[in-house]
């Protein structure tokens, strides 16, 4: 669905031509190779051996990886108040996340594994990014990604009727469109402009916006301890706000 979704929009937009750029297919391939199949490989079958909590709480860890791998290994800059700010909001989704958890298993390691691999898949998407547009490069990974699906679905013998199919269609639309669309886009966009660490950092803000809107229309009364984690988190996103003193410096997205 998303594959057709990023196609139509192509098509719009007549950018096609794109598809053809032989530099940015290669760039497009790797950022599919990691994140587009590698990630969710671990991940689902990460999923299958250990609990949602402990996988939300080490999917954080990504933030961190990211920093060694732009920040350390590249030597990408990054303001002090960046790192610091992107620390605790890491440690703001931590907290929200920790009620969640229970202990260790061997599904862990998968999703530890998933959150290494993740940043080089945004490394050449952020590349991919800087010669065609966002939706040549998601059309390209979803038409890939699907087909791995399929045959994971495949491989696993998952359950698939046409009953099934029908009743669950607008659930998969609203998914396709969306969550790997219209959001994969942003995301894209996102670290063209500002750091892959700055934006992993911010992203950290899903749970605590996720226990608002069970507040809201659930009624789920959130604890003291994820009450708490608004402060760091505050702090943080008021950390990661504050620009760059400096005009010399070259934005991480410009570096090639």
């Amino acid at each position: 669905m998303a594959a057709l979704f990023f196609a139509v929009i192509l098509s719009i937009k007549k950018k096609w031509h794109e598809i053809r750029n032989k530099e940015a297919l290669k760039n497009i391939f790797w950022a599919t190779f990691f994140i587009g199949v590698l990630f969710y490989v671990l991940y689902y079958f990460g999923l299958r051996y250990t609990s949602a909590g402990n996988a939300s709480i080490i999917a954080l860890t990504e933030t961190f990886f990211s920093y060694l791998l732009f920040h350390v290994w590249q030597k990408n800059y990054i303001p002090a108040q960046h790192i610091i700010g992107s620390a605790l909001m890491v440690v703001g989704a931590f907290i929200v996340l920790y009620p969640n958890a229970s202990h260790f298993q061997l599904g862990d390691i998968l999703i530890l594994g998933a959150a290494f691999i993740a940043p080089f898949g945004n490394f050449f998407q952020q590349r991919a990014r800087k010669i065609v547009s966002s939706e040549s490069i998601m059309f390209v990974r979803s038409l890939i990604s699907t087909i791995v699906i399929f045959l994971l679905a495949y491989m696993s013998k998952a359950s698939f009727s046409y009953y099934n199919f029908k009743n669950s269609f607008i659930f998969i639309l609203i998914n396709g469109v969306f969550m790997f669309g219209f959001s994969k886009i942003l995301w894209i966009e996102g670290i063209h402009r500002i750091s892959v660490t700055k934006s992993n950092a911010l992203s950290g803000l899903s749970p605590l916006i996720t226990l608002l809107f069970a507040w809201i229309f659930l009624r789920n009364l959130p604890t003291v301890w994820q009450l708490f984690s608004f402060i760091p988190m505050f702090l943080g996103l008021m950390l990661l706000s504050i620009r760059r003193k400096s005009n010399n410096l070259i934005p991480e997205a410009e570096i090639k």
